[in-house]
């Protein structure tokens, strides 16, 4: 009989409850928890193929040292004594911690109690660093707590819903889908999107602001000023609850309109209407993410949209507030454990003495941090130049995500002693490790996590746990055991965890702090296993609700007042005569942070199958860049090559690229070798939304596209993109010089045995080469070359991988590389839940499927997750368009 377990997605901050059945015959399949209420059922196209990431290829399985296999008690031996001999001779800021969002809190909790508490250095920071710090130091610069008001129920509530630096169809679908059907049901309501690009989230925008990169601080300040002078100005609130009004406003009235327009780069009659769609609908809620948070001055944007709200009384109560959307799936319980290197546990200061001696009491513990630690680019730059000398790296590759990855690498390779503890055993950062340690992945973990709304959920495991493979909280526990703080670690479960955990939360709190789970603090066994999602706070004695902050101030400074922040616009231009153009580093909608999960599904990859970069049409003319050629990004602290999308969605003078990309799935592809490590002077957030960049055409000799039956070997071209694909792999190429043997360096890449001739042809003047490879009726590989970017039927070719091909007609249409007649060719794949095409929708579309509703009767396209349905919206455009020419 099958059985269904229901668990938490691990992707982004939405939280999503996700129902995974296991059938009798061991195979799993998912589905979106009606019951939860962050999602009520929704899963985005990442969500709704988990099943297809569960695999254990590429599994790190058991411990190893220095590539070599070893076994717990050796691997955790050795973590021991390096770290307790580092601290001996050097102390302990000379070791480090650097820990993930993709970890539980349960994990969470321990890494930190570790460091903090009898290590004794504040030296623990997380991936999180990169993605919400400055929502962090804003909300705790304003609130005097790291506190979300609102609530997800707010977004589908407000009349005026801000969208500032997130493109929410992407990179938080399910919110964008319960925002888009609360538009549908209340077409009164507004939206609004602040964003220099035009991304997919602004096909539902009344008003699209097509902001210069960091000008938001400017436009929040012009606001500020703008409301003031209004009725909307709540002089009651601000005179009960805050404090700091005066300089704020003067601060922003200093900034006169000219200076405004230019450092905002939009019109004035936008920024008119914005400021009347604000001033004038009290039901306002503003949403930022990654665009906000991602900068040199990301705090001080955070604070001037704060600002705002506070100014009008806007917060709090249903429908309005602002609202910071996390990027990972578990930073919010990273931020209720101290996992940051400025904060301690349960959401206490470190630079807070009472606060620090509060925690240290409650753990007993031999000492406490009594500063801040190292943030993520510090810590790395201090392993590169030796005042860190042992470092663990759990769940994370900042080889890949961090900003100038390359000199990230170089300090990790330089380290005398690393420990990677992941679930995969090749990754970029691995690959520098001494010792590797198998961590459980999604499905096999148990634990908590913690939303955007302030919503713990449960994770709960379905699937058996894999070789040797341990919780990261066991192998934390084991090595503070083994340093010699036996008590302090004697967990055997994580509810042991989680109740001490929210024991903390409630120690000597009496409404003092915001973050209260007392009523969970005795929780274990049965009870932990069933616990429900439920939103903090929840003191003891308390039953789960839906709560909101500040309606009624009570912030979490000594006064119980707000403070309104004075900030100033910065410098918004980073580029220069050698650079010229500002890159943007983001998400796209199927894959997730460097690809380990996501990678390994076809259906998701069929979507973009390799690294870009978005330029204007205009700009890529003036640099001679084509539309699918490939172009060089290049910075003062790397290099990337990418694929060209040519597409007015972007404006002139800026660069956007995904951050994905990495050395297991491309040959130069890892865009955050090119991003300065610039960050934000308070909360240490790198400024990954402005780095001044050149760009240029990458010339090639020839280019191709290849289908294989296997993996392929890591080939020699000068780029290459790999992608998994239905049936097996799929490979773009270029080369910068000519291979003499073709089939000889098939064989060498695919594997080809030597005793399987190819079927193919080569054309000297055009230089067009095809190679198919069969083995019976098995196609094993093919190749297409081409001196241009090779206009093969892609999707259909990897069609081709799972056909037979007996029919000698279909081995020459193949090498031909176009289907034959009847055999329509789907199409670059829009729909990814459905692998729907997009010359499927066109036809739909010209069949007379004129909405997004229609086409997805037609063709199914769009009727899962929703995420697809903006660019299904723009074929059908097109379509019309078209066909009235």
């Amino acid at each position: 009989m099958a059985a269904e377990v229901k668990t938490t997605c691990p992707y982004c901050g939405v939280g999503c409850g996700v129902v995974a059945t296991i059938d009798e015959a061991g195979a799993v399949s998912v589905k979106g928890d009606p019951e939860h209420p962050s999602n009520f059922g929704r899963l985005c196209s990442k969500g709704s193929a988990l099943a297809e990431t569960i695999d254990l290829d590429g599994r790190l399985l058991y411990p190893e040292i220095e590539g070599e296999r070893s076994g717990w008690d050796e691997a955790l031996d050795l973590v021991a004594r390096r770290f307790s001999e580092t601290i001996a001779e050097h102390g302990p800021d000379a070791v480090a911690f650097y820990v993930s969002g993709q970890l539980l809190t349960e994990d969470y909790y321990v890494a930190n109690k570790l460091m903090k508490g009898f290590i004794g250095s504040g030296n623990i920071d997380t991936n999180s660093r990169l993605c919400m710090s400055s929502s962090v130091a804003g909300h705790r610069r304003a609130f005097g707590a790291d506190t979300v008001p609102g609530t997800y129920e707010d977004i589908e509530l407000a009349d005026l819903v801000i969208l500032t630096g997130s493109n929410l169809a992407w990179c938080h679908p399910v919110i964008y889908q319960r925002l888009a059907a609360a538009k549908t049901a209340r077409p009164n309501m507004r939206v609004v999107v602040i964003d220099p690009r035009r991304t997919m989230t602004c096909d539902i925008a009344d008003l699209h602001l097509a902001i210069r990169p960091d000008g938001d601080v400017a436009l929040f300040m012009g606001l500020l000023a703008h409301l003031a002078t209004s009725p909307a100005i709540d002089q009651n609130y601000i005179g009960a609850h805050t404090e700091g009004f005066g300089d704020a406003f003067a601060a922003a009235a200093a900034l006169d309109i000219n200076d405004l327009l230019e450092r905002t780069g939009l019109p004035a009659m936008q920024i008119r209407e914005f400021f009347r769609l604000f001033e004038t609908t009290p039901k306002v809620v503003t949403c930022y993410s990654q665009g906000v948070n991602q900068s040199s001055s990301g705090t001080d944007k955070v604070n001037a949209i704060l600002n705002c709200h506070l100014a009008t009384g806007r917060i709090g109560r249903p429908g309005m507030g602002p609202f910071s959307l996390t990027g990972q799936p578990n930073a919010m319980g990273g931020r209720e454990v101290g996992g940051l290197a400025n904060m301690l546990a349960a959401h206490m200061a470190i630079e807070n003495a009472e606060d620090r001696n509060r925690v240290q009491r409650f753990w007993n513990s031999p000492v406490i941090a009594s500063k801040p630690g190292l943030k993520a680019v510090d810590m790395f730059q201090a392993v590169a130049d030796g005042r860190i000398k042992a470092l663990w790296i759990m769940a994370t590759n900042p080889v890949v995500s961090m900003p100038d990855a390359d000199s990230v690498e170089s300090a990790i390779a330089a380290c005398p002693f690393v420990v990677v503890s992941d679930i995969l055993k090749e990754t970029d950062t691995t690959r520098r490790a001494n010792v590797l340690l198998p961590s459980l992945g999604w499905g096999e973990k148990d634990g908590t996590v913690t939303n955007s709304e302030r919503r713990i959920s449960r994770q709960r495991p379905f699937l058996d746990v894999p070789g040797d493979a341990r919780a990261d909280w066991w192998q934390l526990a084991e090595v503070g055991r083994r340093m010699g703080f036996a008590a302090a670690f004697d967990f055997d479960a994580p509810d042991a965890i989680f109740a001490e955990h929210a024991a903390l939360s409630a120690f000597e709190n009496n409404g003092s702090r915001d973050f209260d789970i007392g009523a969970r603090a005795g929780i274990s066994g049965g009870a932990y296993d069933e616990l429900s999602p439920f939103q903090w706070p929840q003191a003891a004695g308390t039953e789960p609700s839906i709560t909101r902050f500040f309606a009624e101030g009570g912030f979490f400074h000594p006064d119980r007042k707000a403070r309104f922040v004075a900030v100033k616009p910065p410098a918004t231009d980073r580029t220069n005569a050698e650079y010229p153009f500002t890159l943007n580093t983001g998400r796209i909608r199927d894959q997730w942070h460097t690809m380990t999960r996501t990678g390994k599904s076809a259906r998701l990859s069929a979507h973009i199958a390799e690294p870009f970069a978005e330029i204007h049409p205009r700009d890529a003319i003036e640099t001679g860049i084509s539309s699918a050629g490939l172009v060089e990004i290049d910075s003062p602290h790397g290099k990337a090559i990418v694929r060209a999308l040519v597409t007015d969605r972007q404006a002139r003078g800026g660069i956007f690229a995904p951050m994905h990309w990495n050395d297991q799935f491309a040959a130069r592809a890892r865009i955050d070798a090119v991003v300065a490590p610039i960050t934000d002077p308070i909360s240490g957030q790198p400024a990954s939304k402005n780095v001044a960049v050149s760009v240029r055409p990458f010339r090639a000799t020839h280019y191709g596209f290849a289908v294989s039956a296997t993996k392929p070997a890591t080939p020699d071209a000068a780029y290459w993109a790999l992608a998994k694909a239905a049936g097996g792999w799929r490979l773009e190429l270029a080369f910068a010089e000519t291979v003499e043997d073709w089939t000889a360096w098939c064989r060498a890449v695919f594997a080809i045995p030597a005793e399987i001739e190819p079927l193919g042809y080569a054309d000297r003047q055009s230089g067009d080469l095809r190679l198919a490879f069969f083995d019976g009726e098995v196609l094993l590989a093919a190749l297409f070359l081409a001196r241009e970017p090779v206009a093969v039927a892609r999707n259909w070719a990897i069609s081709q991988l799972s056909a037979s091909h007996g029919d000698l007609r279909k081995r020459f249409a193949l090498v031909a590389g176009r289907p034959g007649a009847g055999r329509p060719d789907p199409g670059a794949t829009v729909c990814s839940c459905f692998s729907v095409g997009v010359n499927q929708i066109a036809a739909a579309a010209r069949g007379g499927c004129h909405s997004v509703e229609a086409v997805g009767k037609e063709t199914s396209a769009g009727t899962n997750c929703g995420s697809c349905r903006s660019e299904i919206g723009r074929i059908i455009d097109r379509c019309l368009a078209a066909a009235a020419e």
